[in-house]
């Protein structure tokens, strides 16, 4: 049994349907009752509440571990779910960390990221992270605004990160929870190519066949609309890195491509997938 948390979101859809496609047999987690695929059996769990994941844990050899913006900011106990793993006798887990746990060591929700890769190391499973940059999925933010006003509204428009498509982070991680060649690796996961907000407006644009405009947000603006839904800290890391990008953040990884046996997939075909987000 392969134990997937975030089974709803943009890398935990596509990786409980990738198992799943596989085989394996799969236990979706999400805070609420939700579809899942045929055989996938579901459990509902909050994981700032570690005990409530014990029911998903029985019979689970491997676990993908993915933490909600609430679970990487200072003072939360994500530590204690990897322990309970191992108590229950999970053999393997995959963390979904950040790129900048390594580019952007000292900012505050980064240090509580380090910390949970510390924790996995030395609990006893074996172990895999990912290292994910920028997602491709952040653009589905615009989706309301694209639909209702033809305007994606964001800061730093001409300042760019090779951005990855969410679906290659779960194929990624589905070759780390299925083949012990990956255990102890760290993998940094980039998009193919560097691009900014502009960019991707124009690339949203291009698919739907009309125009959108694109509208330029001060960081403060951007983090007010952030912080609805991640800690402020968190908003703030965020937002150092989209708007003064360090080499490091610029690097397109080899990574992926290493795993997957083929190149990362550009913006422009997430936005092909998902256009009707958007129409």
């Amino acid at each position: 049994m392969i134990v997937v948390t975030g089974a709803t979101g943009n890398v935990g859809r596509p990786l409980t349907q990738a198992l799943a496609e596989a085989g394996e047999q799969v236990t979706a987690v999400s805070r609420h009752a939700v579809p899942v695929p045929d055989g996938v059996r579901h459990v509902a769990a909050d994981l700032a509440d570690p005990t409530s994941l014990t029911p998903a844990l029985d019979a689970a050899r491997a676990l993908f571990l993915l933490l909600s913006g609430d679970l990487q900011a200072p003072g939360a106990r994500p530590a204690d779910i990897i322990a309970l793993a191992a108590a229950r006798g999970v053999r393997r887990i995959v963390l979904l960390s950040s790129q900048g746990v390594a580019t952007r060591p000292l900012g505050p929700s980064r240090v509580a990221m380090r910390a949970v890769e510390d924790a996995l190391r030395d609990s006893g499973p074996d172990w895999t992270v990912l290292r994910p940059g920028g997602f491709a999925s952040n653009a589905l933010a615009w989706a309301e605004s694209v639909r209702a006003q033809g305007t994606v509204a964001a800061p730093f428009g001409d300042v760019g990160v090779p951005v990855i498509d969410p679906a290659d982070i779960a194929a990624v991680a589905a070759a780390c929870l299925l083949d012990e060649r990956h255990t102890g690796r760290v993998y940094e996961l980039t998009g193919p190519k560097v691009i900014t907000p502009r960019q991707q407006a124009e690339a949203i644009a291009a698919a739907l066949g009309s125009p959108v405009r694109f509208h330029e947000l001060t960081r403060g603006e951007a983090k007010a609309m952030m912080t609805r839904h991640v800690p402020a800290e968190l908003a703030d890391d965020t937002l150092d890195i989209v708007s003064a990008p360090n080499p490091a953040e610029l690097r397109i990884s080899p990574d992926a491509e290493r795993v997957l046996g083929r190149a990362p997939r550009p913006f422009d075909d997430w936005v092909a997938r998902n256009i009707a987000a958007f129409r």
